[in-house]
């Protein structure tokens, strides 16, 4: 009998990774989820219980050994692992450092030495580009972190390509804009748009929408980032770059309209930017992948699975005021930066 074909998903039990443990078990991959659930459920992976060729390792990605047996055999690598809450970024820059680069760096020591890695795929992010100044912004916009979580990604990127170019490690790094979908982040700190909103509706209370609402964003669902990161998994092309989002901005108005309730408007926050748009003619042109998933369609989905935003934490203006005291702090004084 035939041996199924070996993926590692490092932040297998989170947001997207879970997605993606899901793509690759339809498609015939035994996988090992690598994930210390500091942001992942195992709600989130709980469907995959009873089959055995879903592994799962309750383990810190900066504990990896170069020699880790997890990575024996292993055919790809997709590393979604790290801290991805923003706005804390500015509290903890040697957390977010520690994880988000040092634990990059041992995964791909991990894959470097199982000498059978077809492809290692690295989940960057478009907050590398800070208040983009190209709209839509294409890969070779400026780069320009400028909170200690866009260069903690950053940074993790740039070692990423780094193994490639000395070592052959073949790798492709997706720099994904605004993804959303089921399964998002549901505890810890203020963070993206949809949590935050899906939870204050359950609670009956207002949603909290930042400066008049007019801001958009490039929002992907998140079926079609998995889908775009085994594109970039499967082909010969290696080395490679890639922005991902769905190439069609909305805005944070036309996302309240469609969940629908009371609104409050709360002050504009210093660094975020008015548009988030990616230039998606490459991915589309080298990986043959395009978006699939209506805006209005995913948003649907995410009204449908509502409940599981039930324990999420309820904002109101007063404790995201709180919350991102420091943000202010410290991006008014013209710093700036984007959230992604």
């Amino acid at each position: 009998m035939k041996s199924h074909p070996i993926a590692i998903v490092t932040g297998g039990a989170g947001f997207i990774g879970s997605h993606m443990v899901d793509l690759l078990v339809r498609e015939g991959f035994q996988v090992r989820i690598i994930d210390n659930l500091s942001g992942g459920r195992l709600l989130n992976i709980e469907h995959h219980k009873s089959n055995p060729d879903v592994v799962f390792e309750e383990k810190d990605i900066r504990g990896l050994s170069a020699n880790s047996s997890v990575f024996s055999g292993a055919k790809f690598v997709f590393h979604f692992a790290g801290i991805g809450d923003i706005v804390p970024s500015i509290d903890r820059p040697i957390d977010y450092m520690s994880t988000n680069v040092q634990g990059t760096v041992q995964v791909l020591e991990a894959a470097r030495h199982a000498g059978t890695v077809r492809k290692f795929v690295y989940a960057a992010s478009s907050s590398c580009y800070g208040l983009a100044e190209e709209l839509p912004t294409s890969e070779n916009a400026r780069i320009s972190p400028e909170y200690p979580y866009a260069l903690s990604k950053y940074q993790g990127e740039q070692a990423v390509i780094h193994w490639h170019r000395v070592y052959g490690l073949p790798v492709n790094c997706v720099r994904i804009f605004n993804a959303y979908g089921i399964r998002s982040k549901t505890t810890g700190a203020y963070g993206a748009v949809f949590g935050v909103f899906l939870a204050q509706k359950l609670a009956g209370k207002p949603l909290t929408i930042v400066g008049d609402g007019s801001q958009s964003r490039d929002f992907l669902y998140v079926t079609d980032v998995a889908r775009a990161f085994y594109a970039a998994a499967i082909t010969e092309r290696a080395g490679g770059i890639y922005n991902l989002g769905a190439g069609n901005p909305q805005t944070v108005n036309k996302l309240a309209e469609l969940l629908g309730g009371e609104r409050v408007y709360i002050p504009k926050r210093p660094g975020e930017p008015d548009c988030t748009w990616a230039d998606i003619s490459k991915i589309q042109a080298e990986l043959g992948w395009r978006p699939l998933v209506r805006f209005e369609e995913g948003v649907k989905t995410m009204l449908d699975h509502i409940d599981y935003w039930r324990e999420a934490p309820v904002w109101d203006p007063n404790s995201i005021a709180q919350a991102t005291r420091t943000w202010f702090e410290f991006l008014e004084r013209g710093q700036g930066g984007t959230i992604s």
